[in-house]
């Protein structure tokens, strides 16, 4: 009986420890993402990732930073799959080895807010660029992300297009808030400020204030994402094809299908850009 008794408690602490392994190994199926404070602060991610998870099982651990450092983040390995907006950056990621292939996933676009006095007379512009060159002729308050993100480096790129050197008048009327686009827009609602906003974050933001959408529709102001799996071969911890199955889901139909159903106040945010 002693005999039986031990092979008993064996049995059942072999089974016991198979049960717990195997809970472990669906505990660790898990993706890190790199991606932007937009497609968190939107509420898109919220809407997403759950549809992914139930389908395969992997939960997504979301890193939500400006684009900038969503790529220094994933070119360090601190992540499986780089989702984020400035297009040249993502292709020398590639090109520098640290992602295996770039996927387009979808667009939204930037709009320019301001106060509804409109003290530098933008609304109704159709060229940002002039409308840019406004606000700094009448040195009216602006707020900058001032963060390196993807929507920092598209304001960037459209003071440079209107000649203005914005960067010498910091501290003036132009403000480096060095945040997210949410806390960016609650300060330049608190200061009746300009700033430059992507669409869906601004949609989704609360604390409006005198703040409205004055400038839109020019194709500079068009933003598009891409998604990336951070390449095993420089970081053999990446988890590679859990991270692909994620890329896989997003750009088929059904992932672009549940981009394109996300709404706010019945409003279309993001627009699927996967091609077939």
């Amino acid at each position: 009986m002693q005999v039986r008794g031990r092979w008993m408690l064996s049995w059942t602490a072999a089974i016991l420890a198979m049960f717990a392994a195997g809970l472990a190994q669906s505990a660790e199926r898990f993706i890190v993402l790199q991606s932007t404070t937009s497609t968190e602060n939107s509420g898109l991610f919220a809407h997403l990732l759950p549809m992914f998870t139930a389908k395969s099982g992997i939960e997504v651990r979301v890193v939500a930073v400006g684009t900038g450092q969503a790529i220094k983040n994933a070119a360090n390995g601190d992540g499986d799959v780089l989702l984020v907006h400035d297009r040249a950056a993502e292709d020398k990621f590639v090109v520098d080895g640290f992602g295996v292939k770039r996927f387009d996933v979808m667009y939204n676009d930037f709009v320019i807010l301001g106060p509804a006095s409109d003290p530098a007379k933008i609304a109704g512009e159709t060229d940002a660029v002039a409308a840019f060159k406004k606000i700094a002729a009448a040195k009216v308050p602006f707020i900058s992300r001032g963060d390196d993100s993807g929507t920092h480096k598209a304001e960037l790129r459209l003071w440079r297009a209107a000649g203005v050197d914005a960067k010498s008048a910091s501290g003036t009327w132009y403000r480096e808030a060095g945040q997210g686009m949410g806390a960016t827009i609650n300060i330049a609602s608190g200061a009746n400020a300009y700033v430059l906003s992507d669409r869906a974050t601004w949609s989704a933001f609360k604390n409006k204030g005198e703040l409205k959408i004055l400038v839109q529709g020019d194709q500079r102001l068009f933003n598009p994402y891409g998604v990336i799996l951070v390449n095993p071969a420089k970081h053999p911890s990446v988890k590679a094809s859990e991270g692909q199955a994620f890329i896989d889901w997003i750009i088929s139909p059904e992932g672009q299908a549940a981009i394109a159903a996300f709404r706010i106040e019945g409003e279309q945010q993001f627009f699927p850009a996967a091609k077939p």
